[in-house]
C-alpha cells in the first residue's frame, strides 16, 4: 500500500525541517549584530598585532641592503640606494659559507638520528598496554624538567672521555637527546590513534614489526611527524650555547649561529653588515617552514578536530 502526500503537506514538512537551520542562522546574525563596535575593535587589534610583528622583520630586511648613513637617516624607507655589498662582507668576514654548510650537516644529521630513535620508541609505547609502557612514557616526559644548561658540564666531560670534544659529530649525537622527549610523546599519541584492526590485518598477511611500523604507522602519522620535524629543525638550526662550547673556536667547524656574533666584533658600527648576516641565517629556516607550512597547519587543525 502506498501513501501519497499532498503538496501543501510536503511543503509544510520541508518548512518544519528547515526551521532549526533558519533559527541558527538568525541567531548568528543577531550575535554578530550585537557585537557592534567590538567586532571592528577586534579586527583592529589583530591588524595591529600583525604590524607589530612585521615591522621589525621589514626593518631587518631593508637594513641589510642599506649603508649605515641611510639606516640612520631613513630607516624604513625603501627608496634609498640599495646595495648587495653587505652580504659579500658578511660572507667574507664571518666565513658564513662554511658555517652554513656546517649548520646544514649538524641539523640534518641530528634530525635524521632523532627520527630514527623516536619512531621505534613511539611505536613500542603506542602498542604497549601495561604498566611498564606508562612508566617509560612518563620517564620520557621527565626530560622536560631538565634545563639545558644543567647538562653542560656532564656533556663536556662525556665528549672529552670519548674523544669527540670540539667535533661536529658529537653535537649530532647530543642534540637528539634534547628533542626526544617531545618527539616521542607527540608521535606516541599520534600512533595510538591508528586503528588496531589495520595492524592485525597486516600481521595476518605476514608483515613483521618493522613492516607494520613503516607501512601503516608512519604514513598515518605523517601530519604529526611533519610538526615534530619542523620544530626540531628550528631548534637544531638555532642552537647556539652547546654549539659554541662543544665545537669550539675553530672557524672551519663552527655553525652559522656561532659564526654570526663574530660580525659584531669585526663590524661594531656596520649595522647593514650585521643585518645581512642575520638575514642569511634566517633564510634556510624560512624556506623549510614555507615548504611544510600547509602540512603543519593541517596537522594542527586535524588535532583540534579530533579533540
Amino acid at each position: 500500500m502506498s501513501t501519497t502526500l499532498d503538496k501543501p503537506v510536503v511543503a509544510t514538512l520541508a518548512d518544519a525541517a528547515a526551521a532549526p537551520v533558519r533559527r541558527r542562522r538568525r541567531g548568528r546574525r543577531d550575535a554578530l549584530g550585537r557585537t557592534g563596535p567590538l567586532k571592528y575593535l577586534a579586527h583592529a587589534g589583530v591588524w595591529l598585532y600583525v604590524v607589530l610583528l612585521a615591522a621589525p622583520l621589514y626593518y631587518l630586511v631593508i637594513s641589510a641592503f642599506k649603508q649605515n648613513i641611510d639606516i640612520f637617516q631613513q630607516p624604513f624607507s625603501p627608496f634609498t640606494p640599495l646595495t648587495l655589498d653587505n652580504f659579500a662582507k658578511a660572507f667574507d668576514q664571518a666565513a658564513l659559507g662554511t658555517a652554513m654548510l656546517n649548520s646544514v650537516y649538524v641539523t640534518l644529521g641530528a634530525e635524521v638520528l632523532t627520527l630514527l630513535l623516536a619512531l621505534p620508541a613511539a611505536y613500542g609505547l603506542a602498542r604497549s598496554r601495561g604498566t611498564l609502557g606508562r612508566v617509560v612514557e612518563r620517564t620520557f616526559a621527565l626530560g622536560f624538567l631538565i634545563p639545558g644548561f644543567a647538562a653542560l658540564v656532564p656533556t663536556v666531560l662525556l665528549a672529552i672521555a670519548i674523544g669527540l670534544f670540539h667535533t661536529r659529530e658529537f653535537l649530532i649525537l647530543f642534540l637528539p637527546a634534547s628533542a626526544l622527549p617531545l618527539t616521542v610523546i607527540l608521535l606516541t599519541q599520534a600512533m595510538r590513534a591508528v586503528p588496531q584492526e589495520l595492524e592485525e590485518s597486516a600481521v595476518l598477511d605476514g608483515a613483521g614489526g618493522l613492516r607494520v611500523l613503516w607501512s601503516i604507522y608512519v604514513p598515518l602519522s605523517i601530519p604529526t611527524l611533519t610538526v615534530v620535524a619542523i620544530l626540531n629543525f628550528l631548534s637544531f638550526w638555532n642552537e647556539y650555547f652547546f654549539s659554541l662550547v662543544i665545537i669550539g673556536p675553530d672557524a672551519a667547524l663552527r655553525t652559522a649561529q656561532v659564526a654570526l656574533p663574530t660580525l659584531s666584533i669585526a663590524n661594531a658600527a656596520q649595522y647593514g653588515v650585521l643585518a645581512a648576516g642575520i638575514l642569511i641565517t634566517l633564510i634556510p629556516a624560512y624556506l623549510v617552514y614555507a615548504v611544510f607550512a600547509d602540512k603543519m597547519e593541517n596537522a594542527v587543525l586535524a588535532g583540534a578536530l579530533k579533540g
